[in-house]
């Protein structure tokens, strides 16, 4: 679980992921009987993506995690043969049931899919038929990342939806899924017809929805699919829009008030949320930046999860900040003022601080200073991963890839600590 165990100073000592593998989308996301769980879109066998999984972490804390086995795996003969792609967890009257996309062969034929577990969520039983017919629409060709929740009672469930041609508009999909082996077509719940829609996360397709409540309003959050060709597309950035739930003949339309960037920074996409009590947590998925072919075959592995974040809002506008579980990694000062080789450290300053990476010659600037101009930063590196965070609620997502010869350097004023799990 950590870069010790096989010499790779680019890899976390701390954020969670299996040794070897490709590693894509969180996914399932659940708090049950005291343990964390996190899934995630998984290849064991190759640091590519294919034959997607679902691969599993837990843990007791959000510090100490712990690789659970694989969890959900493509079957031959079955619609999930391409691929277990991104879905959710549901405690379905005290079963834990995992929600998710069955790719049969190509990403446009996601059908939705049930797999159920005991309260342990080791073992899994997937299911071998569909729950959701295909929309009659020959506008949508693409449906994916059902997301299901629960408003007044009644349980629904949300599908990323759109076209993958470059006239292809964007849509969510709403059903009643109190059973959720029998799913009933509600309708749109947003199109890009709302022009604050539009206006924020224009896309072709809406991939990953999540849709919780937070602070009174209603917050959505998605991931954005933009066609760059007959049938191709790029991943361009997470979007959040805070709004209100409406009726709307028997099912609900969100009706957005305003939005923004989810995360700043150029390696940060499909996250999934998790409300726990007074709190929503976010974990994204952060994929290589600048790494070749050859360099991520030579590694092993590709794609971390982010650290858990807790969001709020402050006048509509969505903020970030670390969980504050952890608060306790925070271990030993570490010189600020000279260049250090830390694996595993946090940077804290009042105002703008820069973060470079220096291997001889080379420099990278890593956090340029104009990220918190306006105030205090606190920054997180593990690894070949760096989190930042502003004091007004922004975040900042990006990588870079330490090697035996460079060094960490912070310019401007700032303490620096030691990340470390905490003894005991």
């Amino acid at each position: 679980m950590t870069s010790d165990d096989h010499g790779d100073l680019a890899a976390p000592v701390l954020h969670p992921r299996p040794r070897r593998g490709w590693l894509n989308d969180p996914n399932g996301l659940a708090h049950v009987d005291g343990t964390w769980h996190v899934f995630f879109q998984h290849n064991p066998g190759a640091p590519v993506h294919g034959e997607i999984a679902w691969g599993h972490v837990s843990s007791p804390d959000l510090l100490r995690w712990t690789e659970e086995p694989v969890a959900l795996v493509p079957r031959p003969g079955h619609p999930d043969a391409a691929g277990c792609w991104t879905g959710c967890l549901v405690d379905d009257d005290g079963v834990p049931t995992a929600v998710y996309s069955a790719v049969t062969a190509h990403a446009s034929d996601a059908q939705v899919l049930l797999a159920t577990s005991d309260r342990t969520l080791r073992q899994w039983k997937q299911g071998t038929t569909a729950v959701v017919p295909a929309p009659d629409d020959p506008a949508v060709t693409d449906v994916r990342d059902p997301f299901v929740l629960t408003v007044d009672g009644r349980r629904y469930g949300v599908q990323g939806a759109g076209g993958s041609g470059r006239d292809g508009r964007p849509r969510l999909l709403l059903w009643g899924c109190d059973d959720l082996r029998r799913w009933e077509p509600l309708g749109p719940l947003l199109t890009d017809d709302d022009p604050v829609a539009a206006a924020v996360a224009d896309a072709q397709i809406w991939e990953c929805p999540n849709l919780v409540r937070l602070d009174g309003r209603w917050l959505l959050v998605l991931s954005l699919w933009r066609a760059v060709g007959d049938g191709e597309g790029e991943l361009s950035g997470v979007r959040y829009l805070v709004g209100d739930l409406e009726p709307a003949g028997a099912g609900l339309r969100f009706v957005p008030t305003t939005g923004g960037v989810l995360d700043e920074g150029p390696a940060f996409y499909a996250p999934q949320l998790l409300p726990d009590g007074d709190r929503v947590l976010l974990w994204g998925w952060s994929w290589e930046l600048g790494r070749s072919v050859e360099q991520v075959a030579d590694a092993g592995w590709a794609g971390l999860l982010t650290c858990p974040r807790e969001l709020g809002l402050v006048d509509g506008v969505l903020t970030s900040r670390p969980a504050r579980e952890l608060d306790a990694l925070r271990g030993a000062v570490l010189d600020a003022a000279g260049p250090f080789a830390e694996q595993a450290f946090e940077v804290l300053a009042d105002g703008p601080v820069g973060l470079t990476l220096a291997d001889g010659d080379h420099e990278q600037l890593v956090l340029d200073p104009a990220f918190a101009a306006g105030g205090a930063v606190r920054v997180l590196v593990d690894g070949s991963l760096v989190e930042a965070f502003a004091a007004d609620g922004r975040s900042l997502t990006t990588r870079a890839y330490p090697t035996p010869t460079s060094r960490w350097r912070v310019d401007g004023m700032a303490r620096v600590h030691r990340l470390e799990l905490p003894a005991g």
